[in-house]
C-alpha cells in the first residue's frame, strides 16, 4: 500500500505495534521443554488484547495463528502440541497478523537455550544483512540491487540465500505488491522501490541449499538440499531517506 494520509499511517502504526511486541513477548515466553502449540496460543492471547487477527488464519485458514518452524523447517511450521522443544533448537517465530483493515509482519530465528548446535553465526549473519539491506532502500533504487546486496554479505559470511522466498507489500492485506522482494539479483527485475510504499522485508539466509520446497503437510517448507535457516522481518515504509522501520519495537537487533 502507499501511505497517503494521517489515518494510513496511524493504521500501520498500531497493527506493527501489534505484531511486534506479540513476536518478542512470545521469544521472551519460549523455553526448553514447551510446544510449538502452547507457544502459538500464547501469541494469539497476545494478538487478541490488541485486538488483532491471525493474518495466516484470515488470509489462508493457515493451521495456526503465527507460523512456527523448527530446525530444519524454513518457514511456514505448524504449531503442534506434540512439536516438544529441546536444548539448542533454531526455531523461527513469523507473526502476521490484521488490525482495523491494517496488516503488518514481521519474524525471528533464535536458539532455544544454549546454542549446543553452533547456530548463532547464521543468525547473527541474518540480522546484520537485515539491517544492510533495509539502510540501501528508498525510494528510486532497484529493487533487484536491494537482493544482490542480500545475496553478496551472504555469501561473504558463508551463506546461501533461498531464491523462492522474499519479501512482499504489505498494508490493506498480507501480501500486496511489489510481491516476490528476493534475496539474489534478479536481472530482470527492473522494478524500483516507491516512496511511501510499505513493504515487508525479510531474509533467508541458509547452510546447505538455495531453494525452499514444501512438505506433504501442504504448508512447512525445507530446503531441497537439506541444512538450517535464519530468517528476520521488519515491515517499514519507504522512505527518500531512511525507511521508518514500523516493527522496532520486536527487538531483533537488541
Amino acid at each position: 500500500m502507499q501511505i497517503s494520509n494521517k489515518e494510513d499511517l496511524e493504521g500501520m502504526k498500531r497493527v506493527s505495534e501489534a505484531v511486534a511486541i506479540t513476536l518478542k513477548e512470545m521469544i521472551n515466553y519460549t523455553k526448553v521443554g514447551m510446544s510449538t502449540k502452547q507457544i502459538d496460543h500464547y501469541g494469539a492471547q497476545l494478538l487478541g488484547k490488541f485486538g488483532a487477527n491471525s493474518a495466516p488464519r484470515l488470509t489462508y485458514n493457515f493451521p495456526g495463528n503465527s507460523c512456527i518452524s523448527v530446525n530444519n523447517e524454513f518457514c511456514h511450521g505448524i504449531p503442534s502440541a506434540q512439536k516438544i522443544l529441546q536444548e539448542g533448537d533454531l526455531i523461527n517465530i513469523d507473526v502476521s497478523a490484521e488490525l482495523a483493515g491494517f496488516w503488518s509482519d514481521n519474524g525471528c530465528s533464535f536458539v532455544v537455550g544454549e546454542d549446543i548446535h553452533q547456530h548463532q553465526g547464521m543468525i547473527d549473519a541474518s540480522k546484520q544483512i537485515l539491517k544492510l539491506a533495509i539502510a540501501a532502500i528508498k525510494g528510486g533504487v532497484k529493487i533487484a540491487t536491494v537482493g544482490e546486496l542480500m545475496e553478496t554479505e551472504a555469501k561473504k559470511r558463508g551463506y546461501m540465500v533461498i531464491k523462492n522466498l522474499g519479501g512482499h507489500g504489505i498494508g490493506r492485506s498480507l501480501h500486496e505488491q511489489p510481491d516476490e522482494l528476493l534475496n539474489f539479483k534478479n536481472r530482470f527485475d527492473q522494478r524500483r522501490f516507491k516512496k511511501d510504499s510499505v513493504v515487508a522485508i525479510e531474509t533467508f539466509v541458509a547452510t546447505a541449499s538455495t531453494y525452499a520446497v514444501e512438505l506433504e503437510d501442504g504448508w512447512t517448507m525445507v530446503g531441497n538440499k537439506g541444512g538450517v535457516l535464519a530468517q528476520h522481518e521488519h515491515t517499514l515504509i519507504v522512505t527518500a531517506g531512511n525507511p521508518t522501520i514500523l516493527t522496532a519495537d520486536n527487538g531483533v537487533w537488541d
